[in-house]
């Protein structure tokens, strides 16, 4: 397994990419709506003054492949030159919750249209730009696309009560990718990228404590079955684990039953969120693979106090010499709400108050971004200066639970939920 940090910063940006069918049926184009693809060298020379190397970016499988196997790569190519011409380092995600309008998660081709859409994207990369490194997202946060279609609705197949069974279609296709991506690039490194939740059991229901830890296991079921300890008939394997990202909100945990929001601004002597970097050691323990944010913002008025919580945990992680190798601004740029479009989340370092889509600095994130990124700028030095290859090779070295089933029976043991994290 390749411990070498790929990453030109440990700062990120990343561009909200989702292209998927929302609530209501409508298709949604975020990099189309926050003007990104029109003003790209705008947005990449703004990260300049912040030290941000690199950006998580999406390919909107839905424009790019609009009849079965044809592929029009131009405008990632317009991009990813955009990103070269400002020293840039772009990490691709291939499908980030949209795909084909002819396809969803069950449909029989998904598998076979997501393996040859991903050999095609990077023989094409490969073409055009061989000499960057290619880090890719297979399917962004899988888990939490499976809950959206499979059991609320909220997008294709729009169905309830089958989340298992979307989340297990989605991880044999992600594999399936995978393979296809190494098989043309074996130097590809692969982010995949899960929501870092925590359910919290209400004290005054006697069951939710049973409830909670079954939830908060389920979370870990598509990085169980990539490993291939869970569902080992999908083919994981341990060497597809690479870098593991964890998107992390202000809403990432709350309390079983009721879905209350932990209030993760709670006095020190009374908290009610778990602390963030206590879950990232855990994952970090459970699966032995280098870390990193991969998602954090808030909205509107605490994004100076939020950005400055995440830093303080973080640099608790970075001194236990755990390898975690950056925080990604997410989303960088404003964004409209999925569902409702009229109304933006205010969550960026940059605003975009009107339909001019013009960038406006969030000066008080801005200041507080600036000295997070210099109170842990010696605590990285740091690290790095004493920093050793892991050897992650030895699944015995992984805390986690083994697949205890073959086959179907593997799903129906399993398929309680399908909800990430839930």
């Amino acid at each position: 397994m390749n411990a070498i940090n790929p990453f030109r910063s440990f700062w990120m940006a990343g561009y909200e990419c989702s292209d998927h069918l929302n609530l209501h049926g409508d298709r949604i184009d975020l990099l189309k709506t926050t003007g990104h693809l029109d003003l790209l060298q705008t947005d990449y020379r703004l990260l300049e003054p912040f030290h941000i190397k690199t950006v998580r970016e999406g390919i909107r499988w839905s424009m790019v492949e609009r009849q079965p196997y044809q592929y029009d790569w131009s405008e990632i190519r317009n991009r990813s030159a955009a990103a070269i011409q400002n020293n840039l380092q772009v990490v691709y995600d291939l499908c980030h919750f949209g795909f084909p309008d002819d396809l969803t998660p069950l449909h029989p081709k998904f598998t076979d249209r997501f393996r040859a859409m991903c050999t095609s994207f990077v023989h094409f990369h490969k073409t055009c730009f061989p000499d960057e490194q290619l880090i890719i997202t297979p399917i962004n946060e899988a888990g939490f696309l499976a809950w959206m279609g499979g059991e609320v609705c909220h997008t294709a197949p729009y169905c309830q009560g089958i989340g298992w069974q979307v989340k297990y279609q989605l991880m044999k296709s992600y594999i399936a990718g995978i393979k296809a991506i190494k098989a043309v690039d074996p130097a590809a490194r692969m982010l995949t990228v899960e929501p870092l939740t925590q359910v919290l059991p209400d004290i005054h229901h006697p069951d939710a404590l049973e409830a909670a830890e079954q939830i908060n296991e389920n979370r870990f079921q598509c990085l169980d079955m990539l490993c291939g300890r869970l569902c080992p008939e999908l083919g994981g394997s341990m060497e597809y684990l690479d870098i593991l990202g964890f998107d992390y909100y202000y809403d990432s945990q709350w309390f079983y039953p009721g879905n209350r929001i932990a209030d993760w601004k709670a006095p020190e002597h009374l908290p009610e969120a778990r602390p963030l970097h206590i879950l990232l050691r855990e994952v970090y323990q459970r699966y032995g693979r280098p870390i990193l944010l991969s998602e954090t913002s808030h909205p509107l008025e605490d994004r100076p106090q939020w950005i400055q919580m995440i830093t303080r945990e973080c640099r608790k992680v970075l001194e236990e010499a755990i390898p975690f190798w950056g925080i990604c601004l997410y989303p960088v740029l404003d964004r409209p709400d999925w569902n409702e479009p009229g109304r933006w989340h205010r969550c960026g370092l940059w605003d975009i108050p009107d339909d001019s889509l013009k960038r406006v600095l969030h000066t008080p994130f801005a200041a507080a971004l600036t000295r997070c990124q210099e109170e842990l700028a010696g605590v990285i030095a740091a690290m790095e200066k004493k920093e050793t290859p892991a050897d992650f090779t030895d699944l015995e070295k992984c805390v986690g639970l083994g697949c205890t089933g073959n086959g179907i029976s593997c799903i129906k043991e399993q398929g309680r939920s399908g909800v990430s994290g839930i």
